[in-house]
């Protein structure tokens, strides 16, 4: 029997955790982690995509910009699909 009584308390105990879980204020740390993680999920595509563009240009014979600006404009599109994406997650 004591076992039980002793399960009920932390049951309940780990119950109001969770409840309270939500109601805990954001900290620092927290916010800019999770700034950094957006920014990186954001910058990460558009740089890629100007290095393979340059690359791809440098193929080219003659000055041309197209592939980088092509790959800058689809690395936008990326990025703010994998921004909106983990921001729908978390909420």
């Amino acid at each position: 029997m004591p076992y039980r009584d002793k399960l009920i308390k932390h049951t309940r105990r780990d119950i109001e955790r969770l409840k309270n879980r939500g109601f805990r204020p954001t900290t620092w740390i927290g916010i800019v982690l999770y700034g950094g993680t957006l920014g990186l999920l954001f910058v990460v595509p558009i740089v890629a995509g100007a290095y393979l563009g340059r690359w791809l240009d440098t193929l080219a014979s003659g000055y041309s910009v197209r592939w980088t600006v092509s790959l800058i404009v689809l690395g936008i599109t990326v990025g703010g699909y994998n921004v909106f994406r983990f921001l729908r997650d978390r909420t």
